[in-house]
């Protein structure tokens, strides 16, 4: 079982039942306390957290509706199944409107119980504003973007790649005052040089060939509203200074045009480099840097923060699953187990990718470790962190973890064949960033085209 995830309270007094339901979740690797009524369980909630409840309806002396009213009394948030026969549908309807979640109509198939139960874990896992966070890190880094987002600072989030960024960009957005208005992002990695100015800037009629029609850029877009400018150290040198006028003067003037146009918007910017380094080195401008530094905020990486792995797993089973016709999946407690010792040198976004590839690789409803395709791990490198905010680590977990991201990168790189298209649509980066990477690793000897 993990040790990672809370276990399932089972409220059920037919024993042949509840043994049953017992054996499913044992099955799915699921930990579980089962009880035979209503006050039982009670006493256990008492005693323990629970992830979700799943009770019987039809239960003495106490029944599952007043069950479920005392544990909404109690537990508000706690996510609770009721099991209900097809005649007692105006039982379900009445507990829909005392608080439960959802009611599963007997008899039921395995598969279902366990869809069920993922989907409302999931949604016990996320907070109001839609994001997970059972890890303690996760739980600090999103109570100081909630306090952020309640002034107009602007935010610079920094962490490796695929840790989330514009998540907590989102989060920051719809916890602000400016909630209402658009959230408009823009990858500076991803556009080409020659369009970015005008995709930032915006531009007038026949600014240049092929500007047919004048055209509002991102900026203005995001007028009352919030600008998330990602990977911003990818940005070209001569477009930084046209940056830094804006946000100095909060104004912004189209290409090709002659009136300036006034801004009021949220900046929020990201980086997965360390831009003090690139400052240093001559590649972002200094002063840039400071106008975009004014609320810093680095995300840990995934193996910061190993509480999180599984309940996010999880939700990408559900997500994915549902998008492919494969409801009901669940991970076995090997695959659990392969999840939580994984380093994830790809984050959150290498996740997503192996969740997705264990749905089509796996041809039941269970997950086993040998459908996750992870690749094997160098003994003796880099073991998961304590969880911090910061995010800060070790000189020598640095370097340890560069070598991680260079050997999963050029690993990724020689089973596509070399080709960089594949390449950066398996790693979850953009072209430039791999461009910038490899040729890192040209000039430490480590890589040859």
């Amino acid at each position: 079982m993990s040790e990672h995830s809370l276990p399932v309270l089972v409220v059920e007094d037919d024993p042949s039942l509840r043994e049953a339901i017992g054996d499913t979740l044992e099955l799915a690797g699921r930990a579980y306390v089962a009880v035979d009524g209503g006050l039982a369980a009670l006493k256990v909630l008492d005693e323990k957290a629970f992830s979700i409840v799943v009770s019987d309806v039809r239960m003495m002396p106490m029944d599952g509706i007043t069950l479920l009213k005392e544990i909404r009394s109690r537990l508000p948030h706690l996510p609770v199944v009721l099991m209900t026969a097809y005649a007692e549908v105006d039982k379900a309807v009445d507990a829909m409107r005392s608080g439960a979640c959802d009611f599963l109509l007997k008899p039921f198939a395995p598969q279902a119980l366990l869809g069920h139960i993922n989907k409302y874990e999931l949604a016990a896992n996320r907070d109001d504003s839609g994001v997970i966070a059972e890890d303690v890190a996760s739980r600090d880094l999103f109570a100081m973007a909630r306090r952020v987002a309640q002034t107009d600072a602007t935010v610079l989030l920094t962490g490796e790649s695929g840790v989330g960024k514009e998540v907590v960009a989102r989060f920051i957005h719809r916890n602000s005052t400016r909630h209402d208005g658009p959230f408009v992002a823009i990858n500076c990695a991803a556009i080409p040089d020659s369009l970015l100015e005008a995709t930032l800037f915006g531009y007038e009629k026949g600014a240049f060939t092929g500007a047919q029609q004048a055209q509002a850029g991102k900026f203005e877009q995001a007028q009352n509203g919030t600008l998330l400018l990602d990977e911003v150290t990818e940005m070209p040198m001569g477009l930084q200074a046209k940056l830094l006028r804006v946000l100095q003067e909060r104004e912004v003037e189209r290409v090709g045009g002659k009136k300036p146009v006034a801004l009021n918007i949220r900046i929020v910017a990201t980086s997965n480099r360390d831009m003090a380094e690139a400052v240093a080195k001559g590649g972002f401008r200094e002063d840039l840097y400071y106008r975009l530094n004014v609320f810093p905020v680095a995300i840990p990486a995934l193996r910061q923060r190993p509480l999180d792995i599984l309940p996010i797993a999880r939700h990408f089973l559900v997500e994915h699953g549902a998008r492919f016709g494969r409801v009901g999946m669940s991970f076995s407690s090997g695959a659990e187990c392969a999840l939580t010792a994984y380093v994830w040198p790809g984050n959150v976004r290498e996740l997503e990718n192996v969740v997705q590839r264990a749905l089509i690789m796996a041809p039941g409803s269970i997950i086993d470790p040998e459908h996750l395709s992870l690749s094997a791990q160098p003994s003796g490198k880099l073991q998961p962190a304590a969880s911090s905010v910061s995010g800060q680590e070790k000189k020598g977990d640095n370097i340890n973890m560069k070598d991680m991201e260079r050997d999963h990168i050029l690993q990724t790189l020689a089973e596509v064949g070399g080709s960089r298209k594949m390449a950066i649509e398996r790693l979850g980066i953009s072209e430039r960033t791999l461009r910038y990477k490899l040729q890192q690793y040209r000039e430490e000897g480590h890589y040859e085209d």
